[in-house]
């Protein structure tokens, strides 16, 4: 029995857009977190929207707007060409309508503190009698 498509609009709001675009964003490899200043901040907790992604619906017109903190190291532009692709999908499927203009800014790099490098004893001044005090047989 076939099912008669009803005539209908879904409403997405600019949170449940956030959500899918902060998902696809944090999703990808090198991303580490969105770059936000203080203000940005205080700015975004206050009128209830995610710092570092700005999502508007002008028209027919999806618009998004990203400021990454990727991982030091990593090729900034491959990680942002992995966001594009991930953010671009991540709407169409859960929307099923495509991003018109997607901006990605890196407003920062993070390293991961790591453990120094082990220190190695101090190398003595080898001799020749070292060699046969040590009992190796050399040709």
């Amino acid at each position: 029995m076939p099912i008669d498509n009803i005539p209908g609009r879904a409403l997405a709001t600019r949170r449940a857009a956030a959500d899918i675009v902060r998902a696809a964003a944090l999703g990808s490899y090198g991303v580490t977190g969105f770059e936000a200043g203080f203000v940005e901040r205080l700015h975004a907790t206050l009128v209830g929207r995610m710092p570092g992604i700005r999502i508007s619906f002008v028209g027919d017109d999806l618009t998004v707007a990203l400021k990454l903190r990727v991982t030091a190291g990593l090729p900034v532009a491959e990680v942002a060409r992995q966001v594009d692709s991930a953010v671009r999908y991540g709407i169409r499927r859960a929307l099923g309508r495509e991003v018109d203009e997607l901006r990605i800014r890196i407003g920062g790099l993070q390293s991961s503190p790591g453990t120094s490098p082990p220190v190695h004893p101090q190398e003595r001044d080898l001799s020749s009698s070292d060699l046969a005090d040590s009992g190796t047989d050399v040709a």
